[in-house]
């Protein structure tokens, strides 16, 4: 250890005075604050990541790290904190500690690890924000939607509209004579049929055919 004193002189007398009698510089570190911290948002969620300067290797690998976010508009007395388990200079935050459509302002400081018995130190100072927001969650596409809900959505779709059909041209069978035949021209005379239930039917499929390989 080193032995710190400070000496002055006072009306004309030298005066000496010890303030560190057993000094270990390795007890009394403060390191610079992290730098270039910047982050990535997601809907899932939010990664954050810096870097350190002017530390040895020795110290980099034993590091701790403390983060502290809050919502952009709000003050750091209310922000939160958290402390970092690894000493790798990143984080992940969950989505499900944001909210949507909300700005966030994230800063981090760093010391040695309270678990190092060789070296002791105090926190850095705060570094730099960074601000992200975390990203809405995809909405369905103007032009189709999601396919497994358009699958879900055209099974009892088409089944009532067959039902449909079917009870359709039964009831229509009923009235005129052969009992497929429906939709017909009612123009003062009974016109030939303009189409039947067959064909009806088979449009039809061939229009679900068509929609379902479209959102394939």
């Amino acid at each position: 250890g080193y032995r710190v004193s400070l000496q002055g002189n006072f009306f004309g007398r030298n005066h000496t005075y010890m303030a560190f009698p057993e000094y270990n510089p390795r007890k009394h570190i403060k390191l610079d604050p992290p730098l270039n911290i910047q982050s990535n948002a997601t809907a899932s969620k939010c990664q954050i990541w810096w870097s350190v300067w002017n530390v040895p290797w020795y110290l980099a690998e034993i590091l701790q790290y403390e983060l502290q976010y809050k919502e952009y508009s709000m003050s750091w007395e209310v922000a939160l904190n958290k402390t970092l388990p690894s000493s790798l200079p990143q984080v992940e935050i969950e989505a499900t500690e944001l909210r949507s459509g909300t700005a966030y302002a994230a800063r981090v400081r760093c010391k040695v690890s309270e678990n190092e018995n060789s070296y002791h130190s105090q926190w850095s100072e705060w570094s730099q924000t960074t601000v992200f927001q975390k990203a809405d969650v995809p909405k369905v596409s103007e032009k189709i939607l999601n396919t497994k809900t358009m699958h879900f959505l055209f099974i009892p779709l088409s089944f009532g509209t067959l039902l449909y059909l079917f009870w359709n041209c039964k009831l229509s069978s009923r009235k005129t004579v052969p009992f497929f035949k429906c939709c017909f021209l009612t123009l003062g005379q009974k016109a030939s049929p303009v189409l039947t239930f067959p064909r009806q039917l088979l449009s039809f499929s061939h229009s679900i055919v068509c929609t379902m390989g479209i959102l394939r």
